[in-house]
């Protein structure tokens, strides 16, 4: 995957965006920046841009994606596949549905989701040795570079997300002390129900992760 790698930007995602917009890069490409002042983060709240961690944009064609996913299981499709390369570099980094990034009880990070001009774009942002109140750190010492390398090798297999998500399930009781957001509404993750294609099913209504 093809990498940019800057000094400092607003967002990594609205400059990938852009570059989308105005160019005809090749993709798949990257973004990745030193700081980041105006972080796109979930539900349209901002991520700290705080010096050392990780700020990460990157875009892949649709027709390009594993050949069984589907748009509505990209956010855990590839969240996962990052946790697993933490979890290869030694860190009990766990996925909370459907995109954050925690340490036990504490979040260190998140991802988005979405598509632009036939593009799905997605967007990182991991504390990896700064946190502000309230958020933690990753619990290992490791190089970006080398993160991002073997990230990127993940991706490049095209691993079906049967076989993501077989992985998963099995890991989404860690999520049963937790919320998350439905629009404005506020859902308990103790009692949803997982289904198939990474989506949750609460009293009879079915929630997708794509965000």
């Amino acid at each position: 995957m093809k990498t940019i790698y800057l000094d400092s930007v607003d967002s990594t995602q609205n400059y990938l965006k852009e570059l989308i917009r105005t160019t005809e890069i090749k993709l798949p490409v990257a973004v990745i920046s030193k700081i980041q002042t105006n972080g796109v983060g979930s539900r349209g709240n901002s991520w700290s841009g705080m010096d050392g961690n990780l700020f990460l944009s990157f875009a892949i064609d649709l027709n390009d994606l594993p050949i069984d996913l589907k748009l509505e299981s990209a956010s855990i499709y590839f969240a996962y596949l990052l946790k697993e390369t933490l979890f290869e570099m030694s860190s009990s980094v766990w996925l909370k549905w459907p995109n954050d990034f925690y340490i036990d009880e504490l979040k260190i990070g998140g991802m988005i989701t979405n598509i632009t001009r036939g593009v799905l774009i997605c967007g990182v942002g991991l504390n990896l040795v700064l946190a502000p109140d309230g958020f933690s750190t990753l619990d290992t010492k490791i190089s970006k570079d080398k993160l991002l390398e073997k990230y990127f090798k993940k991706i490049k297999k095209k691993i079906l997300w049967k076989q993501v998500f077989s992985k998963y399930k099995l890991e989404f009781h860690l999520n049963k002390n937790f919320f998350t957001h439905n629009n404005s509404l506020k859902i308990s993750l103790k009692d949803v129900s997982l289904q198939c294609d990474g989506s949750i099913v609460s009293n009879g209504e079915r929630i997708y992760s794509l965000r």
